[in-house]
């Protein structure tokens, strides 16, 4: 089951995916998804994939988790960073 968020997640899927020259169409037979709405959302940011569903991403188009969500990440990190070093 995919996450929900209530904003948009910035991400990199959609220029991977077409960087491996799939479709979406491609990519959710691939997954074993039977549509591309749920491609389509994960794609725009108005839902993010489940964590095996993007180790598949990861995997099929051959690059990390984090390179998809490389903005969330930086601002995580650096947001953990601030609270570990507040502990110390």
């Amino acid at each position: 089951m995919e996450g929900k968020i209530s904003t948009t997640s910035p991400n990199l899927l959609r220029k991977y995916r077409r960087e491996m020259g799939f479709t979406q169409t491609e990519v959710a037979r691939i997954l074993g998804i039977n549509s591309t709405s749920r491609i389509s959302k994960w794609e725009n940011g108005t839902c993010m994939p489940s964590v095996l569903s993007a180790l598949k991403l990861a995997i099929l188009y051959r690059v990390m988790v984090d390179a998809f969500y490389i903005d969330l990440v930086r601002t995580l990190r650096d947001e953990l960073r601030d609270r570990e070093n507040r502990l110390m």
